[in-house]
């Protein structure tokens, strides 16, 4: 497989990476074997952090014995010394290694924020410290919000950028990748699937790989998953002009205001599920409807009738979503396709 450098640092990577997001959901003896399907693969990157539960535990059961030559990447959303220091010796225990080769201040999302992780007695000093006693090797920032990303590329304090990139949101192409290339920050791509509302794996992937340096990482929970990428990365990923219509057609359908799942919307505090709630019209498309309209997917839908309206969820929101009258046209939608739903069952069952 290809590999590249990431911006600055002597961190020579696979051409994609693995995202540990998606481990969490299933067995362990699945994210198990996950990881080690990519390992198979050549993939030498993988990412975690931890807020990911048993994310850091499985990859590090998953590497015993096979850490030579693998970059480990993990994260923190801790903003203070005492926490950040916490994490990194949790991580550490949890990934059962004794260095992490980049560790990164995870989902800075806005100025305050990154003014926090940028105190020179803050908790940047922390990672500067394990710098040197060689515990940490680089130090990079994961972001949604685009101001935030820039200022943060331009700072000099961070080796690496995370930032959502893919088909649907091409727009940091036009910005933070040619500032992060102009500070020799390594761009890495989280969400190449659009949080999961890209279906069409091969032609995200493919997208991607028309830029030499930006590096995407990808979250799996089923080790087939994976050999559909690796045809994309090994084979021929040059787009034809079918990929192009095919990519101008998923925009005009979905547009600009979609959840991405990235759940930084939470906590509400009527328990709505915002991110599953959102997304609810491409899975109509993917599922059968007689498991929408019926059991959990019915009560999550339910409960958005118990907001307030308190607007909490939009604050959060790193997309600038408005996230209250998308609600309202979800369930309107919704209701609307479960009554076209009932009446046809209906239909069917007098005739």
């Amino acid at each position: 497989m290809d590999k590249l450098r990431l911006g600055r640092t002597d961190l020579v990577v696979s051409r994609i990476g693995f995202g540990g997001i998606p481990i969490q959901r299933c067995p362990e003896e699945t994210a198990i074997a996950v990881v080690r399907r990519c390992l198979d693969w050549g993939i030498n990157f993988f990412d975690t952090a931890a807020a990911y539960t048993s994310s850091e535990e499985r990859i590090g059961k998953a590497i015993a014995g096979r850490r030579d030559g693998l970059v480990i990447a993990t994260k923190s959303t801790e903003r203070t010394r005492e926490g950040i220091e916490a994490h990194l010796n949790q991580s550490l225990k949890r990934l059962n290694i004794s260095y992490i080769d980049l560790y990164q201040f995870h989902s800075v999302n806005d100025l305050a924020n990154l003014k926090k992780v940028l105190d020179p007695s803050g908790p940047l000093a922390v990672l500067k410290d394990a710098q040197r006693r060689s515990i940490v090797r680089h130090i990079g920032i994961t972001c949604h919000h685009k101001d935030t990303a820039k200022e943060a590329v331009q700072s000099g304090q961070f080796e690496t950028i995370m930032f959502p990139f893919n088909l649907m949101t091409p727009e940091p192409a036009l910005e933070i990748l040619p500032l992060a290339r102009k500070h020799e920050v390594g761009f890495i791509a989280m969400k190449p699937l659009e949080g999961g509302m890209v279906s069409n794996a091969p032609l995200s992937f493919k997208y991607l790989l028309q830029y030499p340096d930006v590096f995407p990482i990808v979250g799996i929970e089923r080790p087939g998953e994976i050999d559909e990428i690796m045809e994309v990365v090994n084979g021929n990923s040059r787009l034809s002009a079918t990929d192009i219509n095919e990519i101008e057609r998923m925009r005009r359908e979905l547009g600009n205001q979609f959840c991405r799942r990235c759940d930084y919307c939470q906590p509400c505090d009527q328990d709505i599920r915002i991110s599953a709630v959102l997304p609810m019209r491409g899975l109509m498309k993917r599922l059968p409807r007689e498991s929408l309209f019926t059991g959990m997917v019915r009560e999550v839908m339910s409960r958005v009738a118990t907001c307030t309206a308190c607007g909490q969820c939009e604050e959060r929101c790193p997309y600038r979503l408005p996230i209250r009258k998308l609600l309202v046209d979800a369930v309107t939608w919704y209701e609307a396709e479960r009554a076209r739903f009932t009446a046809e069952i209906t239909t069917r069952s007098s005739s």
